[in-house]
């Protein structure tokens, strides 16, 4: 896999965190809130922060020095 695609995936995933972050806030700006919706969101969220770690070290491995 080229590292151009890596990083199309990677903004995709950054992409998707991000929209997922605001998806919380207006949840819990709402009063009217869906423990488990939010508890689905935020373990999404969580899988996306795995990935985009992984291709984060994917694209740049880090250097032991």
């Amino acid at each position: 896999m080229s590292n151009f695609s890596l990083i199309d995936q990677l903004k995709k995933l950054e992409e998707e965190h991000q929209d997922l972050d605001q998806i919380l806030i207006q949840l819990q700006e709402k009063k009217t809130v869906d423990f488990l919706q939010i508890q689905r969101i935020k373990k999404r969220k969580l899988i996306l922060k795995d990935k985009i770690i992984y291709l984060k070290n994917k694209i740049e491995p880090d250097i032991i020095a």
